[in-house]
């Protein structure tokens, strides 16, 4: 069975399946972004390449399953041309394709409605507006045992949630604002909720997609839209100084190494690049922040050497760092450390040079109370890089060493 031949629309960018080897696959978008669109044709797409497959299909509630996932305007149904559907069995909830593959549908409003049925495949749409996320997800992924490789795809409007915090370390993350889908939305929709809610927290999460955090958190969204506003498509050709900041992981599998580029220029720091990265040896991480340091010059590495002390910069030696290492100490905490820098936002004085997305979420979450269970490895390296470059000489929290 092919596709109707009329179909105008298709996936682009991140709508499109991962190209890397995947088992859950979470795209974060923001309202109207097109994540609809991408869950949809995904599971039209593997309902028909193999015909008589079971799927699932897992919304906040049967309504939103079948006005939304199905016959929405992005629904699976928008897909087929009018001879050419799969049929909705009301009775039965479900979906059934000319080739016998039948998605059924699940509210997350009853996690033990999934307790029992099997699966190849699952969307699992809204995964931030469930009430029991965790449960529910669990009790599907019991449920994806069919098939040489059962996937499971989740798209949601980010919120601030353990839940999804949790998901995020484990799946192929992709994230899509809405802008990205300007062409199929209302003239002069971005347009109208941009005058009204940009550079807020609000814009960050329902428009751009972002994990924003909320009461306590020290860093606005809006001064980190203006810092990525402020870079006009070109780093200075030369800076006065230039470091990459490490925040060494304790372990291998656990947290990311937080490596983070940053240089200084008439009084303003640039964030030039974010090389964080999780599940590296230390020999792994110090080639990263040794590639990182040539990449762009850099005088010297700063090291947090709070967790491993001396190996850090041993290791860093072995790798070839071609700056000098300066160990640092971190005599106070993270939130005490970082508020200054969370001041040279607000003053406008920080530029970042692309779009860190992982980093301003890491940014967003210091200070406040969620954030605080979490490891914010890429914020942690950037606050010692805007330190050393901006406050050094009237820092007297930290302490540096020159090894």
């Amino acid at each position: 069975m092919r596709l109707h031949r009329e179909l105008e629309r298709t996936p682009e960018g991140g709508q499109l399946e991962p190209q890397v080897p995947w088992t859950a696959w979470l795209m974060l978008g923001g309202r109207g972004s097109g994540k609809t669109f991408a869950g949809a044709w995904w599971i039209n797409q593997l309902a028909r390449a193999s015909g008589g497959i079971t799927l699932a299909l897992v919304g906040p509630a049967l309504h939103d399953v079948r006005e939304v996932m199905v016959e929405g305007a992005s629904g699976i149904k928008s897909l087929n041309g009018p001879g050419d559907r799969p049929r909705w069995e009301a009775g039965r909830r479900r979906l059934v394709w000319e080739n016998h593959s039948v998605a059924y549908a699940f509210s997350a409003e009853d996690p033990e409605s999934l307790r029992g049925p099997q699966f190849h495949g699952a969307w699992a749409d809204e995964f931030c507006a469930w009430r029991e996320p965790d449960k529910v997800l669990s009790n599907l992924r019991m449920g994806l045992r069919l098939g040489d490789a059962p996937k499971l795809m989740v798209t949601t409007t980010p919120k601030p949630i353990p839940a999804l915090r949790r998901l995020m370390t484990e799946a192929v993350t992709v994230r899509r604002g809405t802008a990205e889908n300007a062409a199929n939305l209302s003239p002069g929709f971005l347009d109208h909720l941009t005058a009204l809610y940009g550079g807020t927290r609000l814009a960050a999460q329902e428009l751009e997609g972002l994990v924003v955090e909320g009461e306590g958190a020290l860093f606005r969204a809006e001064d980190l839209s203006r810092a990525r506003a402020a870079f006009a498509g070109e780093a200075p050709g030369r800076f006065e100084r230039v470091v990459v900041a490490v925040d060494p992981p304790a372990s291998a599998g656990g947290d990311a190494c937080g490596i983070v580029a940053a240089g200084r220029l008439d009084g303003r720091a640039y964030v030039l690049a974010d090389r964080s990265a999780r599940g590296l040896t230390p020999g792994g991480w110090a080639a990263r922040v040794a590639e990182t340091a040539r990449a762009f010059g850099a005088d010297r590495v700063l090291a947090e050497a709070n967790q491993g002390g001396e190996m850090v910069a041993a290791v860093l030696r072995q790798a070839e760092c071609p700056a000098r290492v300066a160990l640092v100490h971190a005599t106070r905490a993270k939130r005490a450390r970082a508020e200054p820098v969370a001041l040279l936002y607000e003053q406008g004085r920080v530029i970042h040079c692309g779009v860190f997305t992982e980093l301003e979420e890491e940014l967003m979450a210091l200070g406040s109370e969620e954030g605080a269970k979490h490891s914010p490895d890429r914020a942690d390296a950037l606050v010692w890089a805007v330190t050393d470059l901006m406050l050094r000489e009237r820092a007297k929290g930290p302490r540096v060493r020159v090894v």
